[in-house]
């Protein structure tokens, strides 16, 4: 083993540059709102401060970029300049779908990033823990994604409604992010996909299409997405909650 694989091997973050990607660019349709969810006030700031301050704190972290809506740049940028976010080093429009909005991310990154963290920014209760944990993994693995196991008992149903089969809840995860990969594979994977990443509703899809394993690692069950307005109400219990602690 030759020096440089011997150090990345030791100290992989040292060796390694890892780039934080923030997936802003949703329509926050289904929180029933006229502006981003990024910007729903959670404990009087907004939610999106959260997430940028999980990864600010990131040891691992080397800069953040943010992909947005178009609209929304401005209130980013005053965000990053009111709390001095310094790892923000840019801030990029969105694309159509989720593909492209973090296919724009990722291009955004410096070129000496090998490792992209992609994570969404509704997901703000993240913690740094678990973010050390996860970019850990996957510089490791090449490929690594939070999750938590599931608690419910699932079920597959057919097209009416019926029940078609029920999955053994021990194998089951809920997957959050971030999701963590290799950023040379990520973006040759992509290409691979083509058209078909459009319908990929998470990245590790895009490592699974592809033949590549995917590495779960055990996240929190507090890292909750911000979707409809009951989540407001518990997201802000989880800020107390932490608080107090």
């Amino acid at each position: 083993m030759n020096p440089v694989e011997k150090e990345k091997i030791n100290n992989p973050q040292k060796s390694l540059f890892v780039s934080a990607v923030i997936v802003c660019a949703g329509n926050s349709t289904r929180m029933g709102l006229n502006k981003s969810k990024q910007f729903i006030d959670l404990l009087g700031k907004p939610a999106v401060y959260y997430t940028l301050k999980a990864f600010e704190n990131s040891v691992s972290v080397k800069e953040v970029i943010i992909v947005c809506r178009d609209c929304d740049k401005e209130e980013f940028l005053s965000i990053k300049g009111k709390y001095n976010f310094t790892k923000v080093k840019a801030i990029v429009n969105g694309g159509e779908t989720r593909s492209i909005s973090v296919k724009n991310g990722i291009m955004a990154t410096d070129e000496k990033s090998t490792t992209v963290a992609i994570h969404d920014g509704a997901r703000c209760l993240v913690t740094t823990e678990e973010i050390e944990k996860v970019v850990l993994s996957g510089i490791s693995t090449g490929a690594s994604a939070l999750g938590v196991a599931v608690k419910d008992t699932i079920k597959i149903v057919n097209p009416d409604n019926t029940i078609k089969d029920t999955p053994h809840r021990s194998a089951l995860r809920a997957i959050q992010t971030p999701q963590v990969f290799d950023k040379k594979n990520y973006l040759k994977f992509l290409s691979m996909a083509e058209s078909d990443a459009a319908d990929f509703t998470d990245d590790c899809k895009l490592f699974e299409y592809c033949g590549q394993n995917v590495t779960v690692v055990d996240g929190l069950y507090t890292n909750i997405k911000l979707t409809t307005q009951d989540d407001i109400i518990m997201a802000e219990s989880i800020l107390k909650g932490r608080e107090q602690h």
